[in-house]
């Protein structure tokens, strides 16, 4: 079980991460193991990200930059690819196209004008909320950035839930689809949630209920985007999982926006 647990972890974060860890086992019981850590690969990300934003606060940017540079990232740290699958999903989604036919979209290169009008408004949204959280408070900032990247490797977690089938036999979609049991996939979001929960609470007041709503409001959000890509697609594909974590996260950033 030790065993499995670390070769678990080298799945999680040499997968959705570009950190410098060689993933030595690419099975089922791994990947099951891996998307169950997810959320571990998240929270680092999310450190990281709030360390970005409260560096450029300390050395006298202001809360626009701090936004940006919370944006950043989760974007280095994944070289893009859950923004490229957001895209590549709207376009596939957008195009109107049979399933086998959308899926050629999606593996195209380029980038459709679903894709640009996608990105565009989603990248706006967190920067957007990132400025407003960090005009509140530095505090108020990194926590949402932590819980943010936290939900989103979440998402990712549950959208591997046995019965959510693979759009294609191959690639991380397939690998991963079907791998983490009903039991597990609760149990990880029940954690997830207390723990940002937690995070939430080093703010105050409704701090903690703030962060475990916009959890779950973003994991609702993310839900219906993956039902919806099961019904186009047939299934989930890595595409897909970008879409997701990118969805989820976007979400808990403008709920904690208000109020």
């Amino acid at each position: 079980m030790t065993s499995l647990n670390s070769h678990g972890l080298r799945f999680a974060f040499g997968t959705l991460t570009v950190l410098p860890v060689r993933v030595t086992r690419w099975d089922r019981e791994t990947a099951r193991a891996g998307m169950l850590c997810a959320p571990l690969a998240g929270l680092v990300v999310g450190v990281l990200a709030a360390a970005a934003g409260c560096l450029s606060l300390l050395l006298g940017a202001g809360g626009l930059m701090a936004a940006i540079a919370s944006a950043a990232v989760p974007a280095v740290l994944t070289r893009g690819l859950h923004l490229d699958g957001l895209a590549d999903t709207a376009d596939g989604l957008g195009s109107g196209k049979p399933a086998d036919q959308a899926l050629r979209i999606m593996k195209q290169s380029d980038i459709g004008p679903f894709g640009v009008i996608t990105l565009l408004f989603v990248l706006l949204a967190q920067v957007a909320a990132l400025q407003e959280l960090y005009g509140r408070g530095w505090a108020d900032g990194a926590v949402a950035a932590a819980v943010a990247a936290v939900a989103a490797r979440l998402a990712l977690t549950l959208a591997s839930r046995r019965g959510v089938p693979a759009a294609r036999p191959e690639g991380l979609g397939a690998a991963v689809a079907g791998t983490v049991p009903g039991r597990g996939a609760v149990l990880a979001g029940a954690v997830v949630v207390a723990g940002c929960a937690g995070a939430g609470a080093l703010l105050g007041g409704y701090g903690a209920v703030r962060c475990a709503v916009a959890v779950v409001v973003a994991l609702g959000v993310a839900g219906l985007l993956l039902r919806r890509c099961v019904r186009r697609f047939g299934g989930v594909t890595g595409d897909v999982f970008g879409a997701l974590a990118e969805t989820a996260a976007t979400a808990v950033l403008v709920v904690l926006t208000f109020g």
